[in-house]
């Protein structure tokens, strides 16, 4: 059984709970108390991840941190259709990690900008909005170009990615940390069609798309 070390207000662990959700994967969740316990930091949890963050996934003999990393697994592993991430195509390999990059950043950004302001970490939270901003005109610029070519996601292929499951939770969450998606309608469309996702799931602050819209 695939054992997941979890916290249910993490966007990171949301992104890994997103595609078991979506490849029909049962798994055992152990909550980890981030905040306002800090049981990332106690030494039963650094035994298990020595950099005390939050997503671990474990599956029989593998251990792996990193949403990304688990991401990448998780797809290669499972998922039949080899459609999250395409192992056989190098150029689109590449595609996806350039975003995956950028999903770091929202994580540096967006994220940091909402542990600041909901949970009083000491991040600065109009620097973290700031570049929030930088991403999200870079995103929202990339998705309405998309949308003219006829695409509705993230990387070329007529179908999401892990690219898009990895950038939309800190874009969705960004608000709580005072971060607008007022002004970028490439990506409000973006996000609900991310909604519309065979098997996608919910986490507190992230809602199911609206029916009939």
């Amino acid at each position: 059984m695939i054992k997941l070390y979890d916290f249910d207000l993490s966007g990171n662990c949301y992104k890994v709970r997103l595609l078991l959700g979506i490849l029909g994967l049962e798994f055992e969740r152990k909550n980890i108390d981030f905040f306002p316990g800090f049981k990332h930091r106690a030494a039963e949890f650094l035994a298990v991840n020595p950099l005390g963050q939050l997503p671990v996934l474990e599956d029989g003999d593998l251990s792996l941190r990193d949403s990304h990393a688990i991401l990448v697994y998780l797809a290669s592993k499972y998922d039949g259709s080899g459609r999250w991430y395409p192992t056989g195509d190098a150029a689109l390999l590449g595609e996806i990690q350039q975003w995956l990059s950028l999903a770091e950043g929202l994580t540096a950004t967006a994220s940091a900008a909402r542990l600041a302001e909901g949970m009083d970490f000491d991040f600065d939270a109009e620097a973290a909005r700031k570049g929030a901003y930088r991403l999200f005109d870079v995103l929202d610029e990339h998705l309405w170009f998309r949308e003219r070519e006829g695409s509705d996601w993230i990387c070329a292929p007529a179908h999401p990615t892990i690219a898009d499951l990895a950038c939309f939770p800190y874009v969705m969450l960004s608000e709580e940390g005072g971060v607008s998606r007022e002004d970028y309608p490439a990506i409000r469309r973006w996000t609900d069609r991310v909604k519309r996702i065979p098997g996608f799931s919910v986490m507190p602050g992230i809602f199911p798309a609206q029916l009939g819209s």
